[in-house]
């Protein structure tokens, strides 16, 4: 799933390739996508982008004053193409298009979807906080707003509840997602089911340790994507991830297994020995090899 980082890339490398250039259509292949319909997505056309920016994981296209807004989910990308074709795209469930933005020298956007289940939402609206997703946000993890103070304020906040789904519930805190919460965790050295109150209390300093794991963490993918095309930042993501995704490889840090947790629709990674004293944490699906 594109998380902060990668969508303030995507946001940096269209404002570049869209900058200026007018629309010249906007073809729905994948009809479920259009979350709206005033104004009609036929309202873009012929307008000049002004702008892409970010909203937490929200992808935000100013076309002379109305907004294309994205949200990829989680298998949705944005694909340049030099060159679009001159047939419009015909609606399939099969394939993964879902939307094609047709710029007026012939280039364009693909906006694709992959899997069966499809979560990709397109938005047209005059103002993008029209989008209750936008709207319902919580602070940016990079912004300068988000301070030490704020951080120990949300955590108190959650109470009890465990600190990597405070991370990742977007009302808390904008744009960190699966992998990049277990990356934070990781980096602070933090239990993924620690209780988030527990962190604010920590005499030992865990809230500090947590404040800047939020912000260099994020911060050093958001430089390392930056100039980065499209194509290039999904490998640039996994290249560097230190747990998410890396189940039975060896931690960078002390060498351990990483070890992953399942649930219903996802999956959380960790190390045992940086994060939960060597323990490793319950797995309904994998606690007979874990005994």
């Amino acid at each position: 799933m594109p998380e902060l980082p990668e969508v303030e890339a995507l946001a940096l490398d269209l404002k570049g390739r869209l900058d200026g250039r007018a629309i010249a259509t906007v073809h729905l292949a994948a009809f479920s996508a259009l979350k709206t319909y005033d104004p009609p997505v036929t309202a873009l056309t012929g307008m000049l982008v002004d702008d892409v920016t970010r909203h937490g994981k929200f992808l935000d296209i100013d076309v002379s004053g109305l907004h294309l807004v994205l949200h990829l989910a989680r298998a949705g990308w944005v694909r340049w193409r030099e060159e679009v074709p001159a047939l419009p795209p015909k609606p399939s469930n099969k394939s993964p298009l879902a939307v094609r933005v047709v710029l007026d020298d012939g280039t364009g956007l693909d906006i694709t979807e992959a899997g069966t289940k499809k979560s990709l939402a397109m938005y047209v609206v005059r103002d993008p906080l029209e989008v209750r997703g936008i709207a319902s946000l919580g602070p940016d993890p990079l912004s300068p707003d988000f301070t030490r103070d704020a951080l120990e304020a949300i955590l108190r906040s959650e109470g009890r509840k465990q600190i990597k789904g405070v991370l990742r519930h977007q009302g808390t805190i904008a744009g960190i997602g699966n992998a990049y919460s277990d990356e934070i965790l990781h980096a602070a050295r933090i239990s993924p089911y620690r209780p988030a109150s527990a962190i604010a209390d920590d005499e030992d300093g865990g809230l500090d340790v947590l404040y800047a794991a939020v912000r260099t963490t994020l911060g050093d993918a958001v430089e390392r994507s930056r100039g980065l095309a499209a194509s290039e930042l999904k490998g640039e993501k996994k290249s560097n991830l230190a747990v998410h995704g890396r189940t039975g490889k060896a931690c960078p840090v002390c060498g351990d297994t990483v070890r992953e947790v399942s649930f219903a629709d996802s999956s959380l990674q960790y190390c045992p020995t940086c994060q939960t004293g060597g323990k490793p944490l319950a797995d309904r699906r994998m606690s007979k090899l874990l005994k």
